[in-house]
């Protein structure tokens, strides 16, 4: 946004800050708020606090370090606000579950390693962070947010201090972050219509089992690899001989790879499914739906465990899913795969959409990262961090806002066009 669409826009976003920072007690750091918001959503290519304040006519670099990085407001009761105005707003289709990282320099940067950056696609020194969208085919919005703190950094006390760190606050593995953070939103009334995540979350059997466990369904990418049993294979137990413990029932056949599985149905059983209109025109692949049973020790021992603690014994059966597989038209081999706990007489098309809707929170990360600066902050602290993603979110919240309004003027609206820039913000 330009200068005159931030200042035109000032009136309804003093509301929208009125309600989101109303927890925040201090009348001037709800001012702050307010004129770090009009930062972030000014153009401009650095987002940092003081590129921000330079651009700002109230812009106050000083104050606005000590409102992120020193102050003590909480930012929990704001991002719940958000959540809780913006789930009605957008109709969430689903929620997403996703990771993001942040590229630093030098091992200060709270909770800073060397792991994977998915920015860079490589080993390098960043921060990740889990997060929480709702998403439908429109919009999307961050729910909630959560800093991964690694190994190394669970008992390094230095460094610990340094950035502050919580006490209670240790190392703790994404998919439990993101189950964490399901549990978080059900407390404060929410709770999704279906999860998806990509095969970072969905490869992992706890997660799945931890989703189920909730009563949440989910739709998640997995790698080709993962072995399932077809949906009818049934377990077995030799004749026990009265001797030592008695065999227990298990699958006498190895199971398949999903790869194996998809393939060895060959290319004619795959139909064509078309999920929404991309800018090219109509996004459309080949898509089969198969009812199977997933795999392997894990799955097996989580199975077990399930079944003893609500009946008290186990039978060996595994839990049936739905295995979800693209076969592009021009493709040799299937290219895609998600497992699905809706139920088995959920349409095809449903699962397609709901397996792609993910595209819309990497379209909305564009504007979170390269618009809003979510990757521009430059401050080390546990505080300043989460201050600057809430606030981020904020900013995001407030466009999408205006985007969704019946009447909201377009970027190409004359109304927004017709006079000269104000030059004051």
């Amino acid at each position: 946004m330009d200068a005159f669409e931030v200042n035109r826009a000032r009136a309804k976003l003093a509301l929208f800050v009125a309600d989101v920072f109303a927890s925040v007690p201090r009348k001037d750091q709800r001012a702050k708020g307010d004129c770090y918001l009009r930062g972030l959503m000014l153009d401009g290519r650095r987002k940092s606090i003081q590129a921000m304040a330079e651009r700002l006519a109230d812009g106050n670099e000083q104050n606005l370090q000590q409102f992120v990085n020193q102050s003590t407001w909480d930012p929990v009761p704001v991002r719940r606000r958000i959540a809780e105005r913006m789930v009605p707003q957008i109709g969430p289709a689903a929620w997403a579950v996703d990771d993001v990282s942040f590229p630093k320099d030098g091992k200060m940067s709270v909770a800073v390693a060397r792991q994977y950056c998915g920015a860079l696609g490589k080993q390098a020194n960043c921060q990740v962070a889990v997060s929480v969208h709702a998403v439908s085919d429109t919009a999307s919005c961050p729910l909630q947010w959560r800093l991964f703190v690694p190994q190394e950094w669970a008992h390094d006390a230095g460094r610990r201090k340094k950035t502050g760190i919580p006490p209670g606050v240790g190392h703790r593995e994404k998919w439990r972050l993101a189950l964490d953070t399901f549990d978080e939103l059900a407390g404060w009334g929410l709770v999704p219509p279906v999860v998806v995540a990509d095969a970072g979350y969905g490869q992992n059997a706890d997660f799945r089992a931890g989703l189920s466990e909730r009563g949440i369904g989910y739709v998640v990418a997995v790698r080709s690899d993962v072995t399932l049993h077809p949906h009818d294979a049934q377990p077995t137990a030799p004749a026990w001989s009265g001797n030592g413990r008695k065999p227990q029932p298990r699958y006498r056949h190895k199971p398949s790879s999903v790869a194996a599985l998809a393939a060895g149905h060959g290319r004619q059983v795959f139909t064509e499914v078309r999920w929404r209109e991309g800018s090219r025109g109509p996004m459309r692949s080949r898509f089969l739906a198969l009812r199977v049973r997933p795999a392997g020790i894990r799955a097996r021992r989580l199975a077990r465990a399930a079944a003893i603690a609500e009946h008290g014994h186990w039978d060996g059966v595994l839990p049936e899913v739905t295995l979800l597989v693209e076969w592009p038209q021009d493709a040799p081999k299937p290219t895609d795969y998600w497992l699905t706990s809706l139920p088995a007489d959920t349409p095809v098309a449903e699962l397609v959409r709901l397996a792609k809707i993910r595209w819309r929170i990497e379209h909305d990360y564009r504007e979170l990262k390269h618009g809003l600066g979510l990757d521009h902050f430059e401050g080390r602290s546990w505080a300043g961090w989460h201050h600057h993603v809430t606030l981020v979110t904020a900013a995001h919240a407030f466009l999408t806002e205006q985007r969704l309004a019946p009447k909201a003027d377009t970027a190409d609206s004359p109304s927004t066009r017709s006079s000269t820039p104000s030059k004051t913000c």
